[in-house]
């Protein structure tokens, strides 16, 4: 069975696309070969999600922010947005079997920013964390009911 390539789609692909890449390579890597890229990426991977990330057992630490034009040579079967700027502002993707979704999670960085302590920043990327893998576990699922729908 060939494996459908996703991409996670963010703005700076520093915290949540990267999580969700991480998510899906570790969770359907039999599936998905998962990527992850930014319209205007970081300088690097945030490292307040590699260590909520790593807390279980997920390891993204060796994930480096990339721009979406970095992977023109791939071919994606589904491009996932995770926030509502790369969803405005989603590059348009060549061949007709790419499907846009769009599921957007609160941005972890800006939520820590006006955190009173380290613990509730931490706090906003766990619950966000969370979020995403909730998402990426049910992905399979509905792309097989899409495909049914289709």
């Amino acid at each position: 069975m060939d494996r459908l390539n996703v991409l996670f789609l963010c703005t700076g692909n520093s915290c949540r696309s990267q999580m969700a890449e991480g998510f899906a390579n570790a969770l359907h890597s039999d599936r998905i070969a998962a990527y992850s890229a930014g319209t205007a990426p970081g300088p690097r991977v945030d490292p307040r999600a590699v260590q909520v990330m790593g807390e279980i057992g997920v390891d993204i630490s060796n994930g480096r922010p990339k721009h979406v034009d970095d992977l023109s040579d791939v071919s994606f079967g589904l491009v996932v947005t995770v926030c509502d700027h790369a969803n405005e502002h989603c590059p348009v993707f060549p061949g007709s079997t790419t499907r846009v979704m769009h599921s957007g999670f609160d941005d972890p960085p800006q939520l820590a920013a006006v955190a009173a302590h380290d613990e509730e920043a931490l706090r906003h990327y766990r619950r966000v964390r969370d979020e995403i893998r909730a998402f990426v576990e049910q992905l399979p699922a509905s792309l097989s009911k899409n495909q049914q729908t289709a």
